[in-house]
């Protein structure tokens, strides 16, 4: 079951950043409920197994692009986010303190925590994209144009999954010319 699940968090993984166009030294946000992803109501039912391996999939393919992962936290730290202490310099997020557990904070968020080098929790950031596994509202730490990206793949386990990649704002009237490689 958890090969499983790290194989579609991978495979999800890879279509984003191919359908998103995300970089090198970009972000890319997470919100995963383990409880959704075993069948149950979000926050419900946390299984630390099941996050390790949905994070597993996901880490090897950002960690080979370079691309940074950002954790999302649940409710109960505030939708808080755990990246590398690099991300949040470079992009200058101001580090809180805390620290997930499985029931406050997630367990996505805590497998994030256990494995970058150097994590720490910021309150926001405005990722270059990201994949909501389970409704856990990731919109909030997503750059302001987002749009949505379809994937082959719907659900992680039993939790369904959304995407998204960000663009640029479109400014000007009808007489406005715009790149069509930022669309």
């Amino acid at each position: 079951m958890y090969e499983e699940l790290r194989a579609q968090a991978r495979q999800a993984a890879e279509e984003l950043v191919q359908a998103s166009g995300i970089r090198a030294g970009q972000i890319l946000v997470v919100g995963c409920s383990s409880s959704e992803i075993g069948g149950g109501k979000i926050g419900s039912s946390s299984s630390p197994e099941v996050a390790e391996a949905v994070f597993s999939g996901i880490w090897e393919v950002l960690k080979e692009k370079g691309i940074f992962l950002a954790a999302q936290c649940c409710e109960h730290l505030n939708r808080a986010i755990i990246l590398e202490r690099e991300a949040a310099e470079r992009y200058g997020y101001e580090q809180v303190n805390v620290v997930p557990q499985p029931k406050a904070g997630g367990s996505f968020a805590t497998a994030a925590y256990a494995h970058f080098e150097e994590p720490v929790a910021v309150e926001q950031i405005a990722a270059h994209a990201g994949l909501d596994i389970g409704n856990t509202l990731i919109g909030m730490h997503l750059r302001r144009v987002a749009v949505p990206v379809r994937l082959s793949i719907r659900k992680i386990g039993q939790a369904p999954i959304a995407c998204a990649r960000v663009r640029p704002k479109f400014v000007g009237g009808e007489r406005a010319h715009y790149d069509n490689e930022l669309l």
